[in-house]
């Protein structure tokens, strides 16, 4: 219970990181400052959720896309957060690009290096209980 619920806040940190920094770096971009909180919830409840699907449908159907599973489902979480949050918009098909892309190497990146941070002390000693 305890990793799950370590894994539920890394997610929503890491996701809020990557769509802080797409929403800094991309123009076409944004996300409304009041409902930011909301469109965190919103992609991070859709990614874990369609993750598993897309894999599936992506084995079924279309095994070359396996590699790029995390950038679909990054991808249409996205669609989806935009369609239910009005606090995020996002326009042209470049940004949509760049924005799956970044939102996914900063999940990726948090993912991690935010453990790293925040359990350091955890890890310090399940480390020293291994030596």
């Amino acid at each position: 219970m305890l990793r799950l619920l370590a894994r539920l806040v890394l997610a929503l940190l890491s996701n809020a990181i990557g769509l802080a920094i797409a929403a800094w770096a991309l123009d076409d971009f944004g996300i409304n400052a009041q409902s930011f909180l909301i469109a965190v919830l919103i992609f991070s409840a859709v990614t874990t959720i369609l993750g598993p699907l897309v894999i599936k449908i992506a084995l079924t159907n279309a095994p070359y896309l396996m590699g790029g599973i995390a950038l679909v489902t990054t991808l249409v979480g996205l669609i989806i957060t935009n369609i239910v949050s009005d606090g995020i918009a996002i326009s042209g098909l470049s940004t949509w690009i760049a924005a799956t892309v970044i939102v996914w190497l900063f999940s990726v990146i948090g993912s991690l290096v935010l453990p790293l941070i925040l359990f350091k002390k955890v890890l310090q000693k399940a480390k020293e209980a291994k030596n």
